[in-house]
């Protein structure tokens, strides 16, 4: 495959972007005899459904090619919109269902996508082959969450670095708190709802009552209950996240006595985004501990989906850097994130301590960056070239107009960097795609998320 891109970086030479390759694959598509459309059906017992269309070369004619295509999608499909039964439809589709049957299945390659999804939909995920006439219709269901700004609400975001709380009148910032924690190796869960409650009971202590409580955190909720949490990682026992854990938020709320909504932090992100642009179609990237993502559709509605991008494929090459987790090479966290900055810093040259956490490293290169270091340049110039081609091929399973870039790997200079290498990619590669990037000014960036937690809660009538 030619994926060659026009755009490379000094110290990260290696990246065949995950966009260029599968355009490549699909003029060979076009090409060649024998080639057949593929649809890819997600459904969830809610019975909603999600559709994506591609097409794949006829069986034989390369079909490694093929299976990479057609994993490679079906994973950006299940961590971007997420289901327990995958379908799929087409002259091809037999023989690819029963591999991803294989390899996602906890014997196989894909084991923790596998317990990941297993976990957010409690039942194994399931590959078959479907007939045309047995495609679901696609739906998605619209969370009825957001832009409440009415009575006294205390507003709230876990990070994994530091967790931040707001106190709001009629949508007025009357007070804000950044305090510092860590919470991910911690494997008493006492550890986490203390701080919880130290931030709650802050922000409650500048407000002469609590109509409401909104917060947004890395994971997976649904209903207020946690099923995956990169915030709970440390808690290896299931009995004790069972016990403990996953009706956390669903304990404090009873507490409290008020309406309370807890979301994951990319869709804050974007409805933050989308409540201070006055846009709608807006995918907003937090580039911090991990990769927090989220998306208002273009009707203004924040979706079921789950948009954990983290674990999204930007990177064809196959001997790409490994995510801890899974496992698996060329994911989104290993280029837009601490962890990205952390894998760069040495191809640089910059050679940190070992012992050194990923977010002192990362204060480290905003100081070389300062003084204008020139390594500290190739580190951001990487993530902008790498982030560039991501957006294109993001676009195409989202429709967006807008992309909101928050986090703390682009705040300062550095942001800046990435961004304009992102908007050359653009321009030079991608020149159909109307996309405005968007970084938050700095009253967005500190009240923006907490205002828009906030807002989650609707007050009881």
């Amino acid at each position: 495959m030619d994926a060659t891109p026009r755009h490379r970086s000094a110290i990260d030479l290696g990246l065949v972007p995950a966009v260029l390759w599968t355009r490549d694959y699909l003029r060979r598509c076009d090409r060649t005899e024998g080639s057949t459309k593929l649809t890819i059906a997600l459904r969830r017992e809610d019975g909603t459904a999600s559709l994506f269309q591609t097409q794949v070369l006829a069986g034989g004619v390369d079909d490694v090619a093929t299976y990479l295509h057609v994993e490679r999608t079906v994973k950006f499909l299940l961590w971007s919109r997420g289901a327990s039964d995958i379908l799929l439809c087409g002259a091809e589709a037999g023989p690819l269902s029963l591999r991803l049957q294989a390899d996602y299945s906890t014997a196989g390659c894909r084991a923790f996508d596998a317990d990941f999804f297993r976990k957010v939909f409690e039942r194994p995920l399931s590959f078959r082959e479907i007939k045309e006439s047995g495609l679901p219709n696609p739906s998605a269901a619209h969370l009825p969450l957001g832009r409440n700004l009415d009575g006294c609400r205390i507003g709230f975001d876990l990070g994994g670095s530091d967790r931040k709380c707001a106190a709001l009148i009629d949508g007025k910032v009357v007070f804000s708190e950044e305090v510092k924690w860590d919470p991910y190796f911690q494997s008493d869960p006492a550890y986490h709802l203390a701080g919880i409650r130290h931030s709650l009971d802050l922000a409650a202590s500048h407000l002469p009552r609590v109509d409401a409580i909104g917060g947004s955190s890395a994971g997976v909720y649904v209903n207020n209950k946690v099923r995956v949490a990169s915030l709970f990682r440390g808690i290896t026992d299931t009995s004790v996240f069972d016990s403990q854990v996953r009706d956390i938020f669903l304990s404090l709320a009873k507490s409290y006595g008020v309406p309370f909504e807890v979301l994951n932090d990319g869709d804050v992100t974007a409805l933050a985004g989308s409540m201070s642009l006055g846009r709608n179609a807006v995918l907003g990237v937090a580039m911090g501990t991990s990769v927090a993502a989220g998306y208002v559709d273009k009707a203004g509605n924040l979706t079921n989906w789950l948009n954990e991008l983290a674990f999204v494929p930007v990177d064809y090459r196959l001997d790409g850097p490994a995510d801890e987790w899974s496992a698996d090479r060329g994911c989104a966290v290993q280029y837009f994130s601490q962890q990205g900055v952390g894998r760069l810093l040495p191809l640089a040259g910059i050679n940190l301590p070992a012992s050194m956490r990923l977010p002192e490293q990362l204060e480290e290169l905003q100081k070389l960056l300062l003084a204008d270091d020139p390594r500290a340049h190739q580190v951001y110039e990487a993530i902008g070239i790498a982030f560039g081609y991501a957006i294109a091929h993001f676009a195409s399973f989202y429709e967006m107009s807008c992309l909101l870039i928050m986090g703390r790997v682009t705040s300062g200079q550095g942001g800046s960097i990435i961004i304009e290498h992102a908007q050359i990619i653009l321009r030079d590669e991608f020149p159909e795609l109307r996309i405005d990037l968007v970084v938050p000014d700095e009253k967005d960036k500190r009240h923006g998320q907490a205002i828009a937690a906030a807002s989650l809660p609707s007050l009881r009538r």
